[in-house]
């Protein structure tokens, strides 16, 4: 591996305390748990109503009181961004003695008395300004998926490690996932006149990750009595799949190969990449028609494999004790480059990336109407993809003819998507009927200084959408 790609992913600002980020926390608590309880009964609430079976379902929060004791930063580490900002990554852990209780109409009352939560932040400060506060925006994500442990009290007790505890546990994580882990990001904008396109921070590449093999492997222990008869009477050899996650992108799996404890994949997968601390977690199964049985999981970061020589042999545990397996996985990492004719260039195989598209959406400018009735937001359709932004909806003191959307919408693109690119599509939405929109052809993209182009698309009415649409091809990083 050449020095260049090396030295990107060693460098670092040196691990440095946070005495005084601890002391700003701990004198902003007051105002945190009273905002973190405002996002926790309206993120969560509705998500538990559409998630939680049967009588569950009502659950609402009661009593929300996240304690008195605030969350602890340390080992920061400052860089650079690409774009010319700040990236501070600092570690988060948060534990406490809480008071939170949710009821329903069918079902006694269920409280949470103890949370812990540890992960680790990243914090981009964008773009960086001559004009006070210096700093455009700051967005924050989890680098990873942070943990998150919750202590029951009362009812939920008999439920501890069963349906309530499970399912309130990952309906937290699935929102803090969808908008807080890579490449999902907060944006607080410091300066209300900020660039969102020049605060945008773009990925920094792909990762095509190859799960060849896997050693070792033996069949899951069966915990019924009667499964452990039929495994004496039957010899049970795994059939065998891989889950794959890396951040908040969509997981990916294998194909099961059957009756085999030394498994053979030699399949490969592309995941934008965000950020080189980025994990990469690795979970096999057991394929089975009664449910599939864990084997093992093994994980590891994007920046150490490739400082490995981009081949690593994770060692599989269960339940965290090893269990002597071990899962081969292969990696290389492609740069984004704006430069057309590697968008053009084959990928190695059918479906693999050979570019990505990126949308952001600024604004909506010049809208009309009543404004108790807007309820504007921007669609994105691309051949079969499909985005949206958030709709907004008239408070006093916004504007409502112009909003901001401020979000980015990622498209990869294909060999097959190249040779047939068609047009982007802006719409400009009112609830659920489109009252504009504006063409873009892909190849005015390729034509466009820097294969970006950004401007106010007219969309009719008198309307402007405010946005920026890039493309950029992939080249092996050395």
């Amino acid at each position: 591996m050449a020095s260049s790609l090396v030295d990107t992913l060693t460098a670092s600002g040196g691990s440095e305390p946070a005495g005084f980020l601890n002391d700003i926390v701990e004198q902003l608590w007051p105002n945190i748990i009273v905002a973190g309880a405002k996002i926790l009964k309206d993120a969560v609430e509705p998500v538990l109503d559409s998630t939680l079976p049967g009588p569950l379902s009502n659950l609402k929060f009661v009593r929300i009181d996240l304690g008195h004791e605030p969350l602890k930063l340390s080992n920061v580490d400052v860089h650079k961004t690409t774009n010319g900002g700040i990236k501070l990554d600092l570690d988060v852990e948060w534990k406490s003695l809480c008071d939170i209780e949710l009821d329903g109409s069918s079902v006694p009352k269920i409280g949470i008395e103890k949370a812990r939560l540890r992960g680790r932040l990243s914090v981009l400060l964008a773009p960086l300004t001559n004009v006070i506060p210096l700093i455009g925006a700051a967005q924050v994500a989890f680098i990873n998926p942070p943990t998150l442990s919750l202590d029951f009290t009362d009812a939920a007790n008999i439920a501890d490690s069963f349906l309530i505890k499970k399912t309130v546990q990952n309906t937290i994580l699935g929102i803090i996932s969808g908008m807080l882990v890579l490449p999902n990001r907060i944006l607080v904008k410091l300066d209300s006149n900020n660039d969102y396109f020049k605060t945008y921070q773009h990925h920094l590449g792909i990762i095509r990750l190859t799960i060849e093999k896997a050693t070792g492997i033996s069949a899951p222990k069966k915990e019924s009595r009667a499964s452990r008869l039929l495994a004496k009477i039957v010899k049970d050899v795994p059939d065998c799949y891989v889950k794959v996650n890396v951040g908040a992108e969509a997981e990916w799996r294998t194909a099961t190969q059957k009756n085999n404890h030394n498994p053979v994949w030699n399949e490969t997968h592309d995941f934008l990449v965000a950020d080189f601390e980025q994990a990469i977690f690795t979970d096999v199964q057991d394929d089975d028609l009664v449910g599939d049985d864990d084997i093992g999981i093994g994980h590891t970061t994007i920046k150490e494999v490739l400082l490995n020589g981009g081949t690593h042999e994770l060692p599989l545990s269960h339940k965290d004790e090893q269990t002597g397996a071990k899962l081969t996985v292969h990696a290389q990492f492609h740069h984004f480059v704006a430069d057309a004719q590697l968008l053009s260039a084959q990928s190695s195989q059918q479906g693999d990336m050979c570019g990505l598209a990126t949308i952001l959406i600024a604004s909506a400018l010049g809208l009309s109407g009543q404004r108790d009735e807007l309820n504007p937001s921007v669609q994105i359709t691309y051949g079969d993809a499909k985005f949206s932004t958030v709709a907004k909806t008239y408070t006093p003191g916004t504007d409502i003819f112009n909003p901001s959307f401020d979000q980015s919408f990622r498209i990869p693109l294909t060999a097959a998507m190249i040779a047939n690119p068609g047009s982007f599509k802006i719409s400009l939405m009112n609830k659920t009927v489109e009252s504009g929109s504006a063409d873009v052809p892909f190849q005015q993209i390729l034509e466009a200084p820097g294969l970006v182009k950004e401007e106010n698309f007219d969309v009719g009415n008198g309307a402007v959408v405010r946005a920026s649409i890039s493309v950029h091809g992939l080249q092996l990083a050395e």
